[in-house]
């Protein structure tokens, strides 16, 4: 059976990688409830070369919009999946995604070396 997989996967031509579009630009069924559908993208996304100061205020305003969002764990979730390297998804910035994401891996690897590790040590 998995030569069969390898077999037809030689067959088709090499895919063209999808590219990243914003998920206000996307089909989904969270999207549209999405705040930010309503704003300006450029506050969920940085001007090239954007002074440190206006890139805080900018991201905290986005923040802003993204806590009264009715769907932010799911833009957030999206992020992080993606995972989206630019912009304000789901209250969180690219960096702290990246600690985010970070702590995950962490966690699934201490959760995979813990001796003994059944259902309540993966539930902790």
């Amino acid at each position: 059976m998995q030569v069969v997989a390898v077999q037809s996967l030689q067959a088709r031509p090499a895919a063209v990688p999808k590219p990243r579009v914003p998920a206000r630009e996307e089909d989904g069924p969270w999207h549209a409830e999405a705040v930010c559908r309503r704003d300006e993208a450029g506050l969920f996304f940085a001007p090239s070369k954007e002074p440190t100061a206006a890139r805080l205020s900018r991201e905290e305003a986005a923040k802003r919009v993204c806590a009264r969002c009715p769907v932010m764990v799911a833009c957030r979730e999206h992020a992080l999946l993606q995972p989206e390297p630019y912009g304000v998804w789901g209250g969180l910035t690219a960096a702290e995604r990246r600690v985010v994401l970070g702590r995950r891996r962490r966690r699934a690897a201490e959760l995979r070396q813990a001796p003994g590790g059944g259902p309540i040590a993966a539930a902790g």
